[in-house]
Parts: structure tokens; C-alpha cells; sequence
């Protein structure tokens, strides 16, 4: 066991100062405060929270980010961004997929992301043929999080059809099909992988409405009795509309009468949802998963987040396309998007509540119940994760106790984070990943080898 020392930190309790945090391997074994700093402990100067989850990532898409920002015809949005992926993922090697994840994770481990959800759909071979290893794909992933210090809910994705109702799937989905027989075959051999890193934890994620049919999503469910389940649902319009006109209902509202929708799962976007909607998720007791900078990269709208919470909804944050990494700037865009909806300052939380922790809590415990991760809180059975933001940096010198979130939050750039605990391991040692270098060289060879083949 180690001992970590910090000048205060936010503990369940609240605000402590003069902490003594001891780890036994990946988990914290103990908790003193108002101590002085033993011999031998490390000592972190700053604030320490807890790692929060990244619900929603598609690591992959790291390396398209900015390719997608010139303008199209006056309707381009999401479908339009979905073509210019489609033909950047044609070229990807496992090799690349691997570099790619690895360069993503430490950015999200230097921003205060201490664990993620791979919603992982890239699984077969340019040419639509599974590799011999049929996880060939997530066990790239996996090895990302390893060689990061990333912690891992690796998130399988079936997808065998091309919109609601059972359209056939278009030639650019051809990395992602499978049927229920080869995607069962998949997710074992994924299992496998994912046993050999600690903690890591798999999921089972239908890709959307769009992708699965009903008799294929039964089939899943049915087998699937155990673990965390995540979905797309409701992202733009145009996919409730054909939902709509598929079902009679409306993805979130399908989901809800149709499949025993509970805790285990996390619905990712639910952009566009009624007030009856959002009402009936808050009570099954499953997660929205928001991605707020890529829901504002694609022009998808304004998630109602109050009117969740108030119906006693949870709430975590995803990165997803990533387009942009940064944990605070996904709190921040969240907040700042219903400030714009509704026109008015400081939406989320109870009147005189901190933003900045109110928007620090719901996703903390949100992010940690959608992967199914003793995370989310600096308290003893914990998985180690902790953050210590640099108390030092202009935008929280002088900040106590919650104005350092609500600085954080909404004043800081990137480099407010000083130091990573991720699964017990220091990570991120004075702002940057302890294997930064080698793995952003790795990455830019990967671009460029990308480059030279398209």
C-alpha cells in the first residue's frame, strides 16, 4: 500500500483539508484528514476530486477530428458529417485504431477522464470480412487503456441494419455488420481480452433503432442478463422521425415500452424528447449519456437536462466523437447550452448551489453508474481515481473549496490538471501523461501513414 497526500480534497463528506489517502493496488484502503503529511507519502500540492467516467467515446474519431468543418449543402449536419467518416474509416488498420485510441486516452486522462466507454462499432476488415480474431479491433482498444492507464468499460456494438425498419446497410457500413450468431462470437472472444486487464468491465451496446431491429434487440436482451447496456437514441430529428415512421413511436418512448429500460443502461443523446419522455426515464433509473461539444459540433440540439434532473434523471458526459477532449469544456458546453436555450444564467442546480459542482456530481455518479464502475468518489472501496487540479493556475489561485469547480468549470483552459491517479497508478505527472511522447510519436506516424493511403 501507498500513501497519497493533498492539501484538500473532495471527499463524500465534503471538503476536507490536510488528506491522507492510502492505496492498496487499484483501490483506495483508507481516508484520514486534517493530518500532517507522513514520511514517505507522496505529496500532490492542489485540490484533489474524484476521475470522472467518459460514458460515450468512439476513439477511432479522434482522427478525423477538424476533417469534417467545411461547409456543405444548406441541410449539413449529422448525416452529411456520417458520410465524411464513413470514407475516413475505410482505411484504418488495427494498427491505426490502437495508436488512435492510445493518443485520445491520454488527453482524456489529462483532462480528468480516469475511465471510459469504448462504444465500439469498427470490428471487421475493410472488405467487410471478420479478422481471424474476430475482437481483433477491441483488443486494440484494450491494449490502449493498458499501455494508458485508462480504466476500460469496452462497449461491443451490434449493428446489422441501415435505418428503422430493416434497411438493408449501405457499403460504407460494412466494417460494423455482423448477425446475432458472429456478434455473439465477437462479444465472447471480446470477454476474453477485456479479462486480461484489471477492473475493466463489458458491456453490450445496440448501436440505435437505426441499426438493430426489434427481433434482433429481444435476442440480445434475452442473452445479455448481466453488465452494462448502452444504445443511441434520439440524437437528431430526422432519426425520431423515422422512427416515427417505422413504429408509431418515438426512439426513447420505443425503447421505454418495449424493453425493460432500467439501471443498467445508459441511452446515449436523447436529444429530442417529450416532457412524458424524459419523465419515464428519470424513473426507470437509467442514464442519459450527453456528449455536449460533439451534440454542438453537429448541430443536434439542446438536451433539456433540468427537466431530467428535476424528474430526478441522471446525467454523465461522453466525448464521442472527440472532436475536442476536455472534461471541464463538456460541463461547460452542457450548462452553457441551456443558458442559450433558455436565456438565462445558472440553470443548472438549486438556487445559491454552486454550477460547477452540481454539474461535477450528477456526471461523476452518472458516468460511474452507466460503465458499472466502483468510481466516481474519493471514499474507501473506491477504484483510485483521483484528479489534483493546480491550485497554482491563474484561473483558481485563491479558489476554495467549490469555486475551484466552478473555476474549473467555466474559467480554466486545458492545463488546470496537474496530476492523474487512474486505477492507482499515477498517470499524469505535471499536466502531462507519463507516456506522452512516445505515444503522440506513435500517433503521428499513424496519421501520416493514413495520409499517404488516402
Amino acid at each position: 500500500m501507498h500513501h497519497v497526500f493533498v492539501n484538500q480534497a473532495l471527499l463524500e463528506s465534503g471538503w476536507q483539508r490536510d488528506v491522507l489517502i492510502g492505496i492498496d493496488g487499484r483501490t483506495i484502503a483508507s481516508i484520514e484528514t486534517g493530518i500532517a503529511p507522513p514520511a514517505g507519502a507522496e505529496r500532490f500540492a492542489g485540490a484533489a476530486v474524484p476521475g470522472v467516467a467518459n460514458v460515450h467515446s468512439h476513439a477511432f474519431q479522434r482522427a478525423m477530428a477538424g476533417l469534417a468543418e467545411r461547409r456543405g449543402p444548406d441541410d449539413d449536419d449529422f448525416w452529411t458529417w456520417r458520410e465524411v467518416m464513413y470514407r475516413f474509416l475505410a482505411q484504418l488498420t488495427p494498427d491505426d485504431v490502437e495508436a488512435i485510441a492510445a493518443m485520445a486516452y491520454v488527453e482524456m486522462l489529462e483532462s480528468g477522464f480516469t475511465a471510459i466507454g469504448e462504444f465500439h462499432y469498427l470490428h471487421n476488415a475493410p472488405d467487410g470480412s471478420r479478422y481471424a480474431d474476430p475482437a481483433e479491433m477491441g483488443a486494440r482498444i484494450v491494449a490502449a487503456a493498458e499501455t494508458t492507464g485508462m480504466g476500460l468499460a469496452l462497449l461491443p456494438s451490434f449493428y446489422a441494419q441501415g435505418g428503422c425498419g430493416g434497411r438493408p446497410p449501405t457499403p460504407g457500413q460494412r466494417r460494423f455488420i455482423s448477425n446475432i450468431d458472429s456478434f455473439w462470437t465477437l462479444l465472447e472472444a471480446s470477454r476474453r481480452h477485456v479479462s486480461q486487464l484489471d477492473g475493466a468491465v463489458l458491456g453490450l451496446a445496440p448501436h440505435s433503432l437505426r441499426a438493430v431491429d426489434a427481433p434482433e434487440l429481444a435476442a440480445l436482451l434475452e442473452r445479455w442478463t448481466e453488465g452494462p447496456v448502452h444504445i443511441h437514441a434520439a440524437e437528431q430529428t430526422r432519426e425520431v422521425d423515422e422512427c416515427l415512421a417505422w413504429s408509431g413511436a418515438r426512439p426513447v418512448q420505443w425503447l421505454l415500452d418495449n424493453t425493460d429500460v432500467n439501471e443498467r443502461w445508459c441511452l446515449i443523446h436523447c436529444t429530442h424528447m417529450t416532457d412524458d419522455e424524459s419523465r419515464r426515464l428519470a424513473k426507470s433509473g437509467a442514464v442519459a449519456g450527453l456528449c455536449p461539444i460533439t451534440e454542438a459540433n453537429l448541430g443536434d440540439g439542446f438536451f433539456e437536462a433540468q427537466r431530467h434532473l428535476d424528474a430526478g434523471g441522471r446525467l454523465a458526459v461522453g466525448s464521442d466523437s472527440n472532436v475536442r477532449i476536455a472534461l471541464n469544456e463538456e460541463l461547460r458546453t452542457l450548462e452553457y447550452g441551456q443558458r442559450l436555450r433558455e436565456r438565462r444564467r445558472n440553470r443548472l442546480g438549486s438556487e445559491g448551489e454552486s454550477i460547477g459542482r452540481h454539474l461535477f456530481d450528477v456526471t461523476r455518479r452518472g458516468g460511474a453508474r452507466a460503465l458499472g464502475l466502483r468510481s466516481g468518489a474519493l471514499a474507501t472501496g473506491q477504484t483510485a481515481d483521483i484528479v489534483v487540479l493546480d491550485l497554482a493556475h491563474p484561473a483558481l489561485a485563491a479558489r476554495r473549496e467549490d469555486a475551484i469547480l466552478d473555476s474549473w468549470t467555466f474559467a480554466a483552459g486545458d492545463d488546470a490538471v496537474r496530476n492523474v491517479i487512474a486505477g492507482g497508478r499515477t498517470v499524469v505527472r505535471d499536466g502531462a501523461h507519463i507516456r506522452r511522447g512516445e505515444i503522440s510519436r506513435r500517433f503521428s506516424a499513424a496519421m501520416h501513414s493514413l495520409a499517404d493511403r488516402s
